[in-house]
């Protein structure tokens, strides 16, 4: 006979034990410091759109990639084109780029990030209405050996309290620096678990906008989950050891450290992506000095894949002429050729491998 699994019920919000250890400020410290940087260097390319299409599409990647939903750029790319003959899990990833946009929009527009609009953002990552959990049996399990590591809250009632809380948590000040706060959140969230699915993409998109909300990003352009993907087995021991141990100190510098090592990651990402724009800039007002524009290079960067009527709507051309412009960037080397079905692309062949590498 099987011995029944009491579910693990999160403490609510606040925490009634001293979390800031020296520790963990003087980690919260370095992690704010490379933060603020990336924030800051984000401006050097003015146009934003360039790094959010960028960026939230290489974090849609890597988030995915850690509930073994698998692409590959080339299929990612392709997906945000619609095209019709994408893989179902490049799909999963465009949707997962669409929620963390829309949550964007509603934290940006609202100033704050309410239950109503994480169950919204996980609606649109499912492409579901089902909403918060009714049915009890959710339980988590060691994909290897079958093992249940963890049972989360099962009743819907309990569900609903703790989102409350996790509410109120997130949305009132407190004194507590908001590295700390986001770590503590996402634990949270994710031991009370409240979807059927698409939790953990759901958590990782409340980070990015929690750091939206507290003004320590302008842009969703923090790149946590290949931080998560490198060092996995530490995430889902970590979470655990909360729950079993009360080892806050070591979940939250984990946290912290991840916060620090993609923000300077990302740094060098965008000082690439930005100097290829400069160079290819260069070369074509040096060499194309007659449809150089520099709409002409943001339509260049603004996707890595490109066809004529980007540019037709952007610069306001014929076909005709589009074609003219991207065939003799061809010619230059900036771009290259790639038919798709009955379309024709042309692909900006250094930014797709800055963004494949990830620098």
């Amino acid at each position: 006979m099987e011995s029944k699994v009491i579910p693990v019920i999160p403490k609510t919000l606040p925490l009634q034990k001293e979390i800031e250890t020296t520790k963990i400020l003087k980690k919260s410290i370095s992690a704010n410091r490379a933060l603020a940087r990336l924030n800051g260097v984000a401006k050097i390319i003015p146009n934003s759109a360039i790094l959010i299409n960028s960026l939230v599409l290489q974090e849609a990647k890597d988030s995915s990639e850690i509930e073994n939903i698998i692409t590959t750029h080339d299929e990612l790319y392709r997906a945000g084109l619609d095209i019709s003959s994408v893989t179902n899990e490049a799909k999963e990833v465009q949707n997962y780029r669409e929620a963390l946009l829309r949550g964007f929009s509603l934290v940006q527009d609202n100033r704050l990030l309410l239950k109503k609009y994480i169950i919204e953002i996980q609606q649109v990552l499912e492409q579901n209405n089902a909403g918060v959990r009714r049915q009890s049996g959710t339980i988590l399990k060691n994909i290897q050996t079958g093992e249940v590591v963890f049972t989360p809250p099962q009743e819907y009632e309990v569900i609903q309290v703790l989102l409350d809380n996790l509410e109120t948590y997130i949305n009132e000040p407190n004194e507590i620096d908001d590295l700390i706060n986001m770590a503590i959140i996402h634990y949270q969230f994710e031991s009370i678990h409240p979807f059927y699915d698409g939790n953990g993409r759901t958590g990782r998109i409340i980070n990015i906008l929690y750091l939206i909300l507290k003004d320590l990003l302008d842009i969703p352009i923090l790149y946590l989950s290949r931080y998560i993907i490198t060092h996995k087995a530490d995430y889902y021991r970590l979470l655990q050891e909360v729950r079993t141990k009360d080892n806050w100190e070591e979940w939250i510098l984990y946290m912290l450290d991840g916060v620090e090592q993609t923000s300077l990651e990302t740094v060098e990402l965008i000082n690439g992506i930005n100097d290829l724009m400069i160079a290819t800039q260069d070369k074509i007002s040096t060499e194309l000095p007659k449809i150089y524009s520099k709409d002409l290079v943001e339509v260049l960067f603004m996707h890595p894949y490109t066809k004529i009527e980007f540019l037709v709507d952007r610069l306001n051309v014929t076909r005709k002429t589009a074609s003219k412009y991207l065939n003799e960037l061809e010619a230059l080397g900036i771009l290259k050729t790639i038919q798709i079905k009955n379309s024709k692309f042309f692909i900006n062949v250094d930014l797709f491998e800055i963004l494949r590498k990830g620098i």
